[in-house]
């Protein structure tokens, strides 16, 4: 198989990781809407809730690096197999938990599950299409990604509403079976040619270090930057990772080849993605308490309204796709983070006596933004590792966008609760002061007790409050936007630069029609 020709079977292999794909993705926001019915079930404190949401995004981005490691010395469509068989037992375990203590097990180790399939899908992108394609393969992952996302909160509700909160755990086992059927059936197994060895120190080092910062990110929003919980994490994340960084330099064969960040496409494009993702990932999260709290929607009337984001993600990706070939990499990434940054814009502009068409604006153009974006920066940091290492590569461009996610929802999160708080009426109790819905049931409280004025009056300043907050937020928003513009445009190279490396050595085995397989 030539770098020039790709593999032939490319497109119906595109199909099969985006299945593989689309399970996974799901799974970040699905569970969300079943939170309140898990809570019921099991009689949950608001800690446990949060940590059935946490394990699988702390284990899953902890993990990463080693999972990408594994696969190119083990095989990525190995890793893939073993990632969906992991997965879908664990989310059928989910669904049949006695205790919330089980939930919170499973969903961890669907985290783990989660970690071998995403870094897996992108290098086998990377060897089964040749450069010129590759962006229009990109585009189609991302844009699977985006609509598997917006489409979790819609499946979440309406499974839950028509059976029960086991059944978003449920769904999950049918998708997998399909995705195992493809990934075995379609795609061949790829591997580094040089087979390094594992530094079992190494792993344990960058799993731990990994997995203590996103846990500090997540928690530090809740609990404070000064919480025991939050300071344990970060301090075992600054001494695992200098301590993994050290011995990477060290060794003759690391794990992770540091000397990537020495090139300007693969740090250039990774930061820009990193803080782009530092404002998309916590918009819904911000958006869906002003679209149920504020304009007064029902969770399902919530997800609808996500569904503009996933559509402008498709139709950029369209543009996306085609576009690099003809302008370039670094000038699609710069018009996309432009484009997404005019839709934060028109999110900041948003106030508590309405705005739906507003927020769907606003979502379809930060949609189409990423959507044109998306395949050029994927493709410049990709371009940037040889296709031997594809599944380290491709690790290290999810880590850089689930830290950009993470530290958006810390670092937005922590904002947005500032700003909101002291837009608030002086001498509320601090319970009452932590959300606009801990705000909104205080001013219940006021009005049942006999005084309904004072408690209205107090619900539409909570309202105007976090409104104020929302657009601060947001602000932040555009200008990330053009900051990951600005960081494109001065650091990435122009059209006449290769956007993607040479092929170096690489083992490939050919999957052909039936059992038979040999080598190409």
């Amino acid at each position: 198989m030539s770098d020039g020709e790709g593999h032939p079977r490319r497109w119906a292999i595109l199909v099969a990781l985006c299945a593989a794909l689309l399970v996974i993705v799901i799974d970040n926001t699905v569970l969300h809407v079943a939170v309140p019915a898990i809570g019921d079930t099991f009689d949950a404190s608001t800690d446990q809730l949060q940590a059935v949401i946490d394990a699988y995004v702390v284990v899953f981005a902890g993990l990463l690096i080693t999972a990408g490691v594994l696969s190119d010395r083990y095989g990525r469509r190995r890793a893939l197999v073993v990632g969906l068989l992991v997965f879908g037992a664990a989310s059928a375990l989910a669904a049949a938990a006695p205790s919330v203590w089980w939930l919170i097990a499973t969903r961890a180790l669907m985290g783990v599950g989660a970690a071998l399939v995403m870094p897996a899908t992108l290098a086998v992108l990377v060897v089964v299409f040749p450069e010129r394609e590759r962006p229009r393969a990109f585009a189609v992952w991302s844009a699977v990604a985006s609509v598997g996302m917006a489409a979790g909160p819609l499946l979440g509700g309406a499974l839950v509403d028509a059976w029960s909160w086991a059944g978003v755990f449920l769904i999950n086992v049918p998708v997998v079976a399909v995705a195992l059927f493809g990934v075995v059936r379609l795609v061949p197994e790829t591997r580094a040619a040089d087979a390094r060895g594992l530094d079992p120190y190494g792993t344990v080092l960058v799993t731990a270090g990994m997995t203590g910062l996103v846990w500090a990110l997540i928690e530090a929003p809740a609990y404070g930057c000064t919480a025991p919980a939050v300071v344990a994490g970060a301090a075992v994340a600054v001494l695992a990772l200098v301590g993994f960084g050290v011995r990477q330099r060290r060794s003759a064969t690391p794990m992770v080849d540091l000397r990537l960040y020495r090139d300007r496409r693969f740090s250039g494009a990774g930061f820009a993605v990193a803080v782009m993702t530092l404002a998309t990932g916590s918009t819904l999260f911000v958006l869906s308490q002003y679209l149920q709290l504020v304009l007064g929607y029902s969770a399902f009337e919530t997800g609808l309204a996500a569904v503009p984001l996933a559509a402008g993600v498709v139709a950029g990706s369209v543009v996306g796709g085609r576009a690099p070939a003809g302008f370039g990499a670094r000038a699609c990434i710069v018009a996309g983070f432009t484009v997404t940054a005019a839709g934060f814009a028109v999110l900041a502009s948003l106030s508590e006596s309405g705005g739906s068409a507003a927020v769907s604006i606003g979502l379809g153009l930060a949609g189409l933004g990423s959507g044109i974006a998306g395949p050029s920066a994927t493709s410049t940091v990709l371009g940037a590792v040889p296709p031997e290492r594809a599944g380290m590569g491709s690790a290290l461009n999810d880590t850089h966008q689930q830290l950009g996610i993470a530290l958006g929802v810390a670092g937005l999160g922590s904002l947005l609760a500032t700003v909101y708080r002291s837009g608030l009426p002086d001498g509320l109790p601090e319970d009452a002061m932590s959300s606009l819905g801990a705000t909104l049931d205080h001013a219940r409280d006021r009005a049942d007790g006999g005084d309904g004025g004072d408690g209205g009056a107090l619900a539409e300043a909570a309202r105007s409050a976090f409104t104020d907050a929302q657009s601060v937020t947001m602000s932040v928003g555009v200008a990330a936007a053009l900051i990951g513009a600005a960081v494109a445009l001065l650091v990435l190279p122009g059209r006449t630069a290769r956007t993607v490396a040479s092929p170096g050595p690489e083992s490939v085995e050919v999957a052909q029609p039936g059992s038979q397989r040999g080598a190409e």
